[in-house]
């Protein structure tokens, strides 16, 4: 499972979104979180310092849904245990950021 994982955030690594944010840097922001959505336990600080980097940097709504997208193909491309999937949804809360989207597979970023 956590190959599959890290070779599905390798190959988003190499995918350019349209978005001022691009798929690779939300790669690279939510990486350090990979530990905690895999395993559970603490959540690192850098996992929380990527997300606080990333919610900065998305502003418009174009570089929001474009960040969304990207978070959904990476976990929708992967078949999660729902303590994963939940793991990854508590991500924003447990780093005190309000997201404007659900980490989830049925997230509509077009909205």
């Amino acid at each position: 499972m956590r190959s599959l994982l890290l070779a599905l955030f390798l190959v988003l690594a190499f995918h350019r979104g349209e978005a001022a944010v691009s798929c690779n840097a939300v790669v690279g922001d939510l990486y350090p979180c990979l530990s905690y959505v895999v395993q559970g336990g603490n959540v690192p600080a850098n996992c929380c310092n990527g997300i606080r980097t990333l919610n900065s940097q998305a502003q418009t709504p174009v570089d929001r849904q474009g960040v969304c997208r990207c978070i959904k193909n990476a976990i929708g491309g992967v078949s999660f245990s729902s303590n994963n999937l939940n793991n990854a949804q508590s991500l924003p809360a447990k780093c005190g950021v309000n997201l404007p989207y659900s980490i989830s597979p049925s997230t509509n970023c077009d909205r």
